[in-house]
């Protein structure tokens, strides 16, 4: 059976044709008397097909047809997604995106839904947790669901959620905090390197590579961990309605999925489309219509993740030395 909504976006994406066609046809066949026939048809045709986008976005922005929104935390989870001054694996979402696009979904009059795909082992630890509060200040069903892997800063988020279901398979948990830096010290004694302090503060160069760690400053640092450990497990326990002694009981172990379903770890388990049925069934309707929510970027920010990826094809593993000079904190 047609719906209102498709003949209106067939008539919409019609028009946008038939117009944008006369338009190149006008402008680039007719007019131009210098130009040859080969190059106006061929104009032309750019033309109808930059039209048929245009009216195809218009067409899908009047007449919308989806309930619900998707958003995919895929990846490590980091602030701006690895950028900077060296080649960063073009794998990670900027956790700012994912925040703005769940946002975005709450304003969005159509969406009723949020399905918010996870398949992250984690990453630092105060992006997850915007990504977190954004799916709790969600207005409406809110379901998470590991695919490959959902864990650490990964699970931290699914405390956020309504729900979290997994597949048999999914690789779940991991509930825990790492912090890790490189000790150079003794390299930079058999080449000649030595380190001199100038700061102020007792602990500012706690965690630099270049020096051995003072009992001090490794308690000092280990206290940083268990702090935002304690963190950690009061989300977990507080969203996913655990017992923190239970959530302490994991050890920071990853979990086959059925296996955490067994725990508690994850609620249901199923398939994408079981995942559909379960969502149509909460919005009382016969089928959900799923719409991905991407990040909006302006153009000059896709060409420079479009440069971001190839320079990371040749010079993979490079970013990764560089990154591991200083103390690290991640889930």
């Amino acid at each position: 059976m047609v719906s209102t909504a498709d003949v209106g976006r067939l008539a919409v994406v019609t028009l946008g044709a038939v117009l944008f066609a006369a338009a190149g046809v006008g402008l680039f066949v007719v007019y131009p008397e210098t130009l040859t026939d080969l190059f106006g048809i061929a104009f032309a045709i750019v033309v109808v097909l930059a039209g048929l986008r245009i009216a195809g976005n218009v067409a899908a922005s009047l007449f919308p047809d989806y309930d619900v929104a998707e958003v995919a935390v895929e990846g490590p989870i980091t602030r701006d997604g690895g950028s900077g001054p060296l080649p960063q694996s073009p794998r990670g979402t900027p956790a700012d995106d994912i925040v703005e696009q769940i946002d975005r979904a709450d304003e969005d009059e159509n969406v009723d839904a949020l399905l918010l795909k996870l398949n992250t082992p984690g990453g630092e630890v105060v992006p997850s947790d915007d990504i977190r509060l954004a799916a709790e200040r969600f207005d409406g069903p809110t379901i998470a669901y590991a695919t490959d892997v959902c864990a650490s800063g990964g699970y931290w988020i699914a405390s956020g959620c309504d729900e979290l279901w997994a597949r048999d398979g999914s690789i779940v948990g991991s509930i825990g905090v790492i912090g890790s830096r490189v000790n150079a010290s003794e390299l930079a004694d058999k080449v000649g390197l030595s380190y001199e302090r100038f700061a102020a503060g007792e602990y500012k160069d706690a965690g630099t590579p270049l020096k051995d760690l003072e009992e001090d400053e490794r308690e000092y640092l280990q206290g940083l961990i268990d702090d935002y450990y304690d963190t950690f497990v009061e989300r977990v326990s507080e969203g996913r309605d655990l017992e923190p002694e239970f959530v302490r009981d994991t050890e920071a172990r990853i979990y086959l999925g059925e296996s955490a379903h067994e725990l508690g770890l994850v609620d249901e388990l199923g398939t994408r489309r079981e995942i559909e049925e379960e969502l149509a069934d909460r919005l009382e309707t016969d089928e959900v219509a799923i719409e991905e929510f991407e990040p909006e970027r302006p153009l000059m920010a896709r060409v420079g993740a479009g440069a971001r990826t190839v320079a990371y094809a040749f010079g993979a593993g490079l970013a990764g030395i560089a990154a591991e000079r200083e103390f690290r904190l991640r889930t």
